[in-house]
C-alpha cells in the first residue's frame, strides 16, 4: 500500500509542478494586473468621491455666501424703508406744524378782528345810548304830561 501510495505520489509530481507553474503564471499574468486595475479603480472611485465631497463643500460655501448676501440685501432694504418712513414722518410732522402755525395765525387774526368789532360795537352803543336815553326820557315825560 505504501508502494502504491509512493507510486501515485511519483506520478503526481509532474502535475504538482504543472500546478505550481500554472499558479505562478496566473499570479503574474492575471492576478497581478487584475489587482493593479482594481487598485486604480479604487483610487479613481476614491478620487471621484473626494471631488464630489469638494464639490459639496464648495456648494455649501456658496450657499452660505448667497444667504449672507441675501441677509445683507434684506437689511439694506429694511434700512431704506426705515429711512423713507422716517422722512415721511418728518415731512408729515412739518406739515402738521405748518398747518398749526397757519391755524394759530388765523385764530389770532380772527381774535383781533373780533376784539376790534367788539370795541366798535361798544363805542357805537355808548354813542347811541345817550341819544336813546334822551328819547326814552322824552317819551316818558310826554306820557306823563299828556
Amino acid at each position: 500500500m505504501l508502494q502504491a501510495l509512493g507510486g501515485i505520489l511519483l506520478k503526481s509530481i509532474p502535475t504538482i509542478c504543472l500546478l505550481l507553474v500554472l499558479y505562478f503564471y496566473l499570479k503574474a499574468m492575471l492576478f497581478k494586473p487584475l489587482n493593479k486595475v482594481l487598485k486604480q479603480r479604487d483610487q479613481l472611485t476614491a478620487g471621484t468621491r473626494r471631488a464630489a465631497d469638494q464639490s459639496l463643500q464648495e456648494a455649501e460655501r456658496k450657499i452660505q455666501e448667497y444667504e449672507g448676501k441675501m441677509r445683507e440685501a434684506r437689511a439694506e432694504v429694511y434700512r431704506q424703508q426705515e429711512a423713507t418712513r422716517a422722512q415721511w414722518l418728518a415731512d408729515q410732522a412739518a406739515q402738521v406744524a405748518a398747518a398749526r402755525e397757519r391755524t394759530g395765525a388765523a385764530a389770532l387774526k380772527a381774535n383781533d378782528q373780533l376784539a376790534a368789532e367788539i370795541t366798535a360795537a361798544r363805542q357805537s352803543l355808548l354813542e347811541s345810548s345817550g341819544a336813546l336815553a334822551d328819547e326814552i326820557a322824552t317819551a316818558v315825560l310826554a306820557r306823563r304830561n299828556g
